[in-house]
């Protein structure tokens, strides 16, 4: 079962060089069900990544409460139960596919960390590349690898921050389809930040940032 976020009248002001602050966040209320998958979308600078931050608890809240729940449990840690997909990969260049999705297992003491690993290779469609070193994969295939790194821990949340911002429409669209898939059949819940609406289309629902504040 996914975990269900309630956000209530987050802020977050930022600093500028000049030594002006920017009022980013807004007031922001969200609720996000267990298993739904939801896009937030905005332009460049508009807040997206810091909001996607802070919902995933890599940084701390200013004002404002995030909840997390999961069934009947309420989490005080997202941290633990979760699993990011940055925009640039995050790989370790030295090891191959299957390494760096089953590292964060084998970091735990998992014992079969590299049969999970293959299984979510498997998953999105990389098992014949396991054994390849991850710099000999292209854009689209590294990105598909740390999809399968993301799901590798059975997170019950899946945060993703632009997970196809690097690559082209074609690529995009397999790489979001692997990665919709592995969510839908695990019930995690995805948050995803992207740019591309029609990608965004393809999720439960959509928030705009705008201005600081978050709308559907």
């Amino acid at each position: 079962m996914g975990v269900k976020l309630d956000v209530n009248r987050l802020d977050h002001t930022i600093k500028l060089v000049n030594g002006n602050q920017l009022h980013l966040l807004k007031a922001i209320s969200m609720i996000v069900e267990p298993a739904e998958q939801v896009a937030i979308v905005g332009a460049s600078g508009s807040g997206k990544s810091t909001l996607l931050s802070l919902l995933a608890g890599l940084e701390s809240r200013q004002q404002g409460s995030i909840s997390y729940q999961c069934g009947s449990e309420q989490l005080n840690k997202i941290n633990d139960v979760s699993g990011f997909v940055f925009q640039h990969f995050h790989l370790l260049p030295e090891l191959n596919a299957l390494q760096n999705v089953a590292l964060p297992l084998l970091l735990k003491g998992q014992k079969d960390a590299e049969h999970c690993a293959l299984e979510k290779l498997r998953l999105v469609q990389m098992e014949a590349q396991a054994m390849q070193p991850v710099t000999k994969l292209s854009g689209g295939e590294q990105q598909r690898v740390a999809i399968a790194r993301a799901l590798c821990s059975e997170p019950k949340v899946i945060f993703a921050d632009e997970p196809t911002g690097n690559l082209d429409q074609k690529t995009a669209e397999q790489v979001f389809e692997h990665m919709q898939k592995g969510a839908k059949a695990a019930g995690t819940t995805m948050i995803v930040v992207t740019h591309d609406l029609n990608l965004a289309a393809k999720l439960d629902k959509i928030y705009h940032l705008e201005n600081g504040e978050l709308r559907l």
